[in-house]
């Protein structure tokens, strides 16, 4: 699942995470991102969000209701000003991808967390 406001970015992401054969579920905003993971929770994998999103929900507030419901979601927070709030607002064990960053710091962060979560499930 990807968060993000800016719709150049947004498409962005999405083509570059298809390519490397991901499926991606890509939204504006957290209100209809929440309802969508609330919908089909076990649907979702991981989630790339930016911080600042505008009216509603911010980043934060996404992968706080996400983890909630599964506690090893994979979080990635992608933002040009909030990397100082991380270790207050952050879900832990999640990473922190600062703007402007290149598409392979976004695929090599998300694959590295979901290996680790598959390793964490087969261990745990």
């Amino acid at each position: 699942m990807i968060v993000e406001d800016e719709s150049i970015l947004l498409l962005d992401i999405e083509n570059s995470l298809r390519e490397a054969e991901f499926e991606v579920l890509a939204f504006y905003n957290g209100v209809e991102a929440i309802a969508a993971f609330d919908r089909d929770p076990d649907r979702i994998a991981a989630l790339l969000t930016d911080i600042r999103l505008g009216d509603g929900p911010t980043g934060w507030d996404i992968a706080r209701h996400l983890r909630g419901a599964n506690p090893t979601l994979p979080v990635i927070y992608m933002t040009g000003d909030g990397a100082e709030d991380w270790p207050s607002l952050g879900v832990p064990n999640s990473l922190m991808i600062t703007k402007p960053f290149v598409m392979p710091q976004i695929i090599t962060g998300l694959a590295a967390l979901l290996n680790q979560q598959g390793v964490e499930q087969l261990s745990g």
